[in-house]
């Protein structure tokens, strides 16, 4: 709302305003947000609205980064929803950010995935709120579970670690067929397939929850 807020002051006014006009209106806006200004909370029924733009924004980060964010569809996302087992950040009715939950292996694993962030919402530690808030609920709704990720991005490595998530070979995550065929839409997957699932380009994290204790969030 925001940004769409600067956009409109500019288009309202004289459209002689010169691109410099914009981008100090467009910096006086995005300057005043912050994490407080969003809502990070358990997705539901109520979000259905949002699963197409939360497909939309997981392409755009797959395609950005080169390697792959399994490929869902809108009716998977709001089964996630209406399960509770994901998470929505919102600026007002603007999606920020998501994340969802699954579970594997009988429930004796569980990943939090999709995680994405709309590019107007980053640097605001939105990212680890909401993988925080992922943890919690995970935590809570499968307490036996060991938690996993596998991940190429950095940012994301050093939220897990700080969550108590430690890297580990792929022998040590879940061996749910369903799970790695998830993998076949990055371009990755045949590295995958070559060293029959023993590494790949990114790297397995996983929480045990009889060994490990997530740092606090900082402040």
């Amino acid at each position: 709302p925001r940004f769409g807020a600067a956009l409109g002051l500019v288009l309202t006014h004289n459209q002689g305003h010169s691109l410099s006009r914009f981008t100090s209106i467009l910096e006086a806006a995005t300057d005043k947000l912050s994490l407080a200004d969003l809502v990070v909370t358990q997705a539901g029924e109520s979000h259905f609205e949002y699963a197409q733009r939360v497909c939309d924004l997981i392409e755009a980060a797959a395609k950005a980064r080169g390697t792959g964010i399994a490929r869902r569809d809108p009716g998977y996302i709001e089964r996630r929803m209406a399960a509770g087992h994901a998470v929505i950040a919102l600026d007002d009715k603007q999606l920020a950010g998501f994340c969802y939950i699954e579970t594997w292996t009988h429930g004796r694993y569980a990943v939090n995935s999709g995680l994405v962030v709309d590019p107007n919402y980053r640097r605001l530690g939105l990212a680890e709120a909401i993988k925080r808030k992922a943890f919690e609920i995970s935590r809570t709704m499968f307490p036996d579970a060991k938690l996993f990720g596998i991940t190429t991005s950095l940012p994301v490595m050093k939220i897990n670690s700080k969550l108590g998530y430690k890297p580990v070979t792929f022998s040590e995550l879940t061996r749910d067929e369903a799970f790695w065929n998830g993998c076949q839409s990055c371009p990755n997957y045949d590295v995958l397939q070559r060293t029959k699932r023993s590494m790949c380009l990114c790297t397995g994290m996983l929480f045990d929850p009889e060994e490990q204790t997530p740092e606090p969030p900082e402040g």
